[in-house]
C-alpha cells in the first residue's frame, strides 16, 4: 500500500501539545461558539485599525500570547475596559476554558485566536498594536529545544514590526535561563530597550497584576518570579 506523504508542518513549533484530557461537552459547545464570535479569521485582510475588530469601543488594542487558562487575561481585560486584547492559545484545553469562563461573564473587549501566534504577528499591520505581554511561556529547557522559544530574533523582529514607537513588550518567568536568554536577545536587538534601574524592577510585579495557578506553584517551589519590560523605540 502506497502511504501518504508526510504533511509539513503549518506552524513553527514554538509550543507543543495542542490538546490534553478531553474536555467536558458544555466546554466543547462554549469553545465553538466562542471562537465564532470572537475568533480572528486570517483568511480575510485585517483592518487597518484594529480596534474597529472589537464589541467594545476601545482606545488601544494588546496582546497576549500563550494566555493558559485565561486568567490574567480575563482580570486585565475586565480592570481595562478601554483597552482591547487578543488572546492567543493554541492549546485547545486553554482555550475551551477561556472560551467557557467568556461565556459565563462575557467581555467586549477580548478577541481570541487559537493556532500559532506568528501566523496572527505577520498578519497584522505595522505599527498596530499598543502592547505584548509573554507570559510564563514554555521554556523548553533542553539545550537542544532551545530553538523552540518563543524569543528569538526572528520573533522579535515580528515584534518590533508590529509595535507601535513607545509600546511595551512584557515579559514574565521564573526560568533563569529563560530570563537571561531574553535579556541577552532583546538587549541584542536595536527596536527594544530594557526598563529595569535595578534589581527591585524586575522583581516587582506589573501593575495591576493578577498571580496565576502557575505562578503560584512556581512560588511553593522556591522558582523566583522575573518581570521584564522592553519599550518599543
Amino acid at each position: 500500500m502506497e502511504q501518504e506523504p508526510r504533511r509539513s508542518r503549518s506552524t513553527e513549533a514554538f509550543f507543543g501539545r495542542r490538546r490534553g484530557k478531553p474536555i467536558r461537552p458544555y466546554q466543547a459547545e462554549a469553545l465553538e461558539q466562542g471562537l465564532a464570535r470572537l475568533g480572528i479569521d486570517l483568511g480575510v485582510a485585517a483592518p487597518a485599525d484594529l480596534r474597529t475588530m472589537f464589541e467594545a469601543e476601545v482606545s488601544k488594542v494588546r496582546l497576549e500570547i500563550g494566555f493558559g487558562g485565561g486568567e490574567h487575561l480575563r482580570h486585565i481585560a475586565a480592570n481595562n475596559a478601554d483597552d482591547g486584547f487578543i488572546g492567543i492559545e493554541p492549546f485547545v484545553n486553554g482555550m475551551a476554558k477561556m472560551a467557557a469562563a467568556l461565556h459565563e461573564k462575557p467581555l467586549a473587549n477580548i478577541r481570541l485566536y487559537d493556532e500559532d501566534a506568528t501566523q496572527l504577528l505577520d498578519w497584522l499591520p505595522e505599527a498596530s498594536v499598543d502592547g505584548i505581554d509573554l507570559l510564563y511561556p514554555d521554556p523548553w529547557r533542553k539545550k537542544k529545544h532551545w530553538k523552540r522559544r518563543f524569543v528569538s530574533p526572528v520573533n522579535l523582529d515580528r515584534f518590533a514590526r508590529v509595535l507601535k514607537s513607545g509600546a511595551k513588550f512584557r515579559f514574565a518567568s521564573d526560568i533563569d535561563t529563560y530570563v537571561n536568554w531574553t535579556l541577552q536577545h532583546c538587549r541584542a536587538h536595536p527596536a527594544f530597550d530594557w526598563q529595569a534601574a535595578d534589581a527591585k524592577d524586575w522583581h516587582t510585579p506589573y501593575e495591576g497584576w493578577t498571580r496565576t495557578r502557575y505562578e503560584a506553584k512556581a512560588i511553593r517551589e522556591n522558582r523566583t518570579p522575573a518581570y521584564l519590560t522592553f519599550v518599543r523605540t
